[in-house]
């Protein structure tokens, strides 16, 4: 008799990440027979401790060394005792390495986007020292769901509408493969394997943007539009990403076209010619402002859509108006026909 259903779908999405990241060590790598290490991040809940015995018992079949990570925020009380458990439970399981890092959540972007920022800057270190191919997330179908929710409310743009990337991060470190399943599955799949998980109160604190549209918002469409709500957000999150890369590539062409030959005031700092600048469409247009504001330094979980559009009115809406401030310090201003995006010096 094979597996519970839910496992053997937790285990074939796992597998099939897997495999792909062989094919890249095989592509990439010369040292033949090299074991590559694949690190779960774990946060004790039902999505990631699914994850973690996933890959278990799919690394060892395929020859993969598996390990596990988890990060303590430090936002709660005895989170430090969590974190420590939860990587007591990683090793049960069979992972190793695995580590417990505590991380300093800043204030930058509001609570949710600093405990990311922190958590990632965490994963990445982690995977550097420990020399992995790759970090696994356990963001579900649900995840996805919520994430374009969050991206409508805000106005964001498509780029935010596309939601989650199955791979992402520098090199494609970080590879989510449970996009295609829901919550409930990963949910069953620890039940049936008789694998404890921590629900974290966080995840159901109003007081966070995403917990609302948790347990407020989605079940309100399901119940008005019907339980396929969910897997059709998913679907739109996949559509708007092929959008939103088709966009980009063409950004990226475009920027190179557009960047003077020098900055008119002579200063350090590329300089974007508005005239050209002004014949692109505007959803080019706005994403090589974006581009130039963040390689000038200006964090992009901090650049928001209403950043973008002053920077826009500066091309477009041009009065004779002064510099703008971005976030990071940043400093965007126009002048003779040139458009200088960099960061703010406190002499001027």
């Amino acid at each position: 008799m094979g597996p519970h259903p839910a496992v053997a779908a937790i285990r074939l999405a796992v597998r099939r990440v897997l495999h792909d990241i062989l094919n890249d060590q095989a592509r990439a790598s010369t040292v033949a027979g090299a074991r590559p290490l694949v690190l779960a991040a774990c946060s004790g809940g039902a999505d990631s401790m699914a994850l973690a015995s996933a890959l278990v018992f799919e690394a060892r079949k395929l020859g993969v060394r598996g390990g596990g990570v988890t990060i303590d925020h430090g936002l709660q009380a005895g989170s430090a005792a969590r974190a420590t458990d939860v990587a007591h439970r990683l090793r049960g399981l069979g992972l190793d390495p695995v580590e417990a890092l505590g991380v300093t959540v800043g204030r930058q972007g509001g609570p949710e986007a600093a405990a990311r920022d922190a958590r990632y800057a965490a994963l990445e270190a982690c995977a550097a020292s420990l020399g992995a191919a790759a970090v696994l997330l356990g963001h579900t179908r649900d995840d996805q769901a919520e994430t374009v929710l969050l991206g409508l409310a805000r106005g964001s743009g498509t780029r935010s509408l596309a939601g989650m990337a199955a791979i992402s991060g520098p090199g494609g470190r970080y590879r989510r493969p449970f996009l295609l399943l829901d919550r409930d599955t990963t949910r069953k799949a620890c039940l049936v394997q008789g694998i404890d998980v921590w629900e974290d109160p966080h995840n159901a604190d109003p007081a966070y943007a995403r917990a609302r549209v948790r347990h407020e918002a989605l079940p309100v469409l399901e119940k008005s539009l019907g339980r396929g709500v969910v897997a059709s957000l998913a679907r739109t999150a996949q559509l708007f990403r092929d959008d939103a890369d088709a966009l980009d590539q063409w950004a990226a062409n475009a920027a190179r076209e557009v960047v003077a030959d020098e900055a008119p005031d002579g200063r350090p700092g590329g300089a974007l010619d508005t005239a050209k600048l002004y014949t692109l469409p505007p959803a080019v247009r706005r994403r090589v402002l974006r581009m130039a504001a963040v390689e000038a330094g200006s964090p992009s979980g901090s650049l928001f859509a209403r950043h973008v559009e002053e920077l826009d009115r500066l091309v477009t809406g041009w009065r004779g108006q002064g510099p703008i401030n971005l976030p990071g310090g940043v400093e965007a201003r126009r002048r003779n026909g040139r458009l200088v995006i960099r960061r703010a010096i406190a002499s001027d």
